[in-house]
């Protein structure tokens, strides 16, 4: 990793994660596979951010730490990188299970269990497909019906404001970091 950590993918250790090295690769994994509009790529790391906006409006009353987790849920990709549903699928339960252990490195490091309660899991769920919902219609050039049968109606109130930036690395990346430490400071 560029902060001089060592990463075992196959063994990853809480000690191995250092939230630079997973806001700098977020900040570079486009979603979509970078067929996006605008002279950016959408990242992972603005997607975070956004996921984590929304979860804290569809769950005002959780807990900090819950929101440090919406914002972690992909970190993984910043060494595994962002694949489709149906890739993942294909690949099997060995991408599953790299995942799963990533994940549980990162969260242990940042102080939320190896394992997120099912519940939380869920809610994040609920914000990533919101998420990908506003990222269909305003970047990857779906048409609002299209994209309401492929995730979902949202809530108009819920989305009020949310606007899709795409922004250069730099910015997402140093974003990323303020806000991770933001919510780390008071969880």
């Amino acid at each position: 990793m560029l902060s001089g950590r060592r990463l075992d993918l196959l063994d990853p250790t809480p000690m191995d994660v250092e939230v630079e090295d997973i806001a700098h690769g977020l900040a570079f994994v486009a979603r979509w596979n970078g067929q996006t509009r605008g002279d950016f790529p959408y990242s992972v790391a603005e997607h975070s951010l956004l996921v984590e906006t929304i979860f804290h409006r569809m769950n005002p009353d959780v807990g900090l730490r819950w929101r440090l987790a919406a914002l972690l849920h992909d970190a993984p990709e910043y060494v595994l990188g962002d694949m489709i549903s149906p890739v993942k699928a294909m690949i099997g339960a060995g991408y599953g299970e790299l995942d799963r252990r990533l994940a549980a490195a990162v969260h242990l490091r940042f102080g939320l269990p190896a394992a997120l309660p099912a519940a939380i899991k869920r809610q994040i769920k609920a914000a990533d497909i919101v998420s990908a919902r506003l990222e269909a219609e305003q970047i990857a050039g779906f048409s609002a019906p299209e994209a309401d049968r492929i995730f979902g109606r949202v809530d108009a109130v819920l989305v009020r404001g949310l606007e899709i930036r795409l922004r250069p690395p730099v910015e997402v990346r140093r974003d990323y970091v303020a806000r991770h430490l933001a919510l780390l400071a008071v969880c």
